[in-house]
């Protein structure tokens, strides 16, 4: 289903792009103060949402009837943004083919074993080359993409035939000397994670009865490599002026990463005031959120 879905808005993008300006080198990762340096406890939106707090909403049922399955992955692409890319390496139990394809239906989701999910459209009974791949070997490699290979790893996204390698389609660099898995990383990725297939599991279709809509990988990572230059002295934080990550956005867009800010964790004693600190900003808002005038 998603596959026969035009993303493509334009009649002509090559036209469209020519129009725009030209990506801007110049331009590094850069902390800037939040939207309201002097927010307070209790304060609710900054003074950035004034303008829309009165606009209504509307409720979206996804499966009401005649709504599009294609309708709801739409939405949920324009809306649940920024997304981290996987940039998956697989190969064929046989060794015969290898594979290499991005997905945004990606995260991680745990640190102790590392644990990663990625989603793949579609079940085992039609499946896609990485699916294909990396439930017969139980393997796989996670690379981020980063600036620098952005066009070449948006090519890998080709609806090419199984048996046909993306990394030639991309130019991009195969390394074999993984640790703990027999797929490749990629060469130009800052960051890349060898990973063991932990589980799977497959999720039926509601518009579609009878058929499997998508299948969900939870993945171990076993082994990480990174760039020398991006990485500090204790090995535990990468530079993102150098790892310079892509996300995804709805439709063909991509975003890239340029304004960061930060925000200390609040601590409820220290920050909040306790349970008197707490209390007062209670009565300031009234005992329902609502704030006093």
């Amino acid at each position: 289903m998603v596959d026969n879905i035009n993303r493509n808005p334009h009649p002509d993008f090559k036209v469209t792009e020519a129009s725009r300006p030209d990506w801007d080198t110049s331009v590094h990762v850069r902390y800037t103060k939040t939207p309201d340096p002097e927010w307070k406890f209790g304060s609710g939106a900054n003074n950035l949402g004034a303008r829309t707090q009165s606009e209504a909403h509307i409720p979206i049922d996804p499966h009401e009837p005649g709504r599009p399955a294609g309708f709801n992955y739409k939405f949920l692409i324009s809306s649940i943004v920024p997304r981290p890319i996987a940039f998956v390496s697989s190969r064929a139990a046989d060794g015969s083919a290898v594979n290499l394809a991005p997905f945004s239906y990606f995260n991680m989701v745990n640190h102790d074993p590392p644990m990663f999910i990625v989603s793949v459209s579609g079940g085992l009974d039609r499946a896609k080359d990485t699916l294909r791949n990396i439930i017969e070997t139980k393997e796989c490699v996670i690379n981020i993409i980063s600036e620098q290979f952005l066009e070449a790893a948006n090519s890998t996204s080709v609806n090419a035939p199984y048996g046909v390698s993306e990394w030639e389609v991309s130019g991009l660099t195969p390394v074999e000397d993984c640790h703990t898995v027999k797929c490749a990383r990629v060469r130009e990725a800052i960051v890349s994670i060898e990973a063991k297939l932990h589980n799977f599991q497959e999720f039926d279709s509601k518009a579609n009865p009878g058929q499997k809509s998508g299948t969900l990988l939870v993945l171990e990572g076993t082994q990480f490599w990174v760039r020398e230059d991006a990485i500090n002295e204790e090995k535990n934080i990468v530079d993102p002026n150098v790892l310079r990550p892509i996300s995804r956005l709805g439709g063909i867009t991509y975003g890239r990463l340029t304004d960061l800010v930060e925000l200390p964790r609040t601590k409820f004693d220290e920050d909040v005031g306790g349970i008197e600190g707490f209390n007062k900003i209670r009565s300031q808002n009234g005992e329902n959120g609502e704030k006093s005038s």
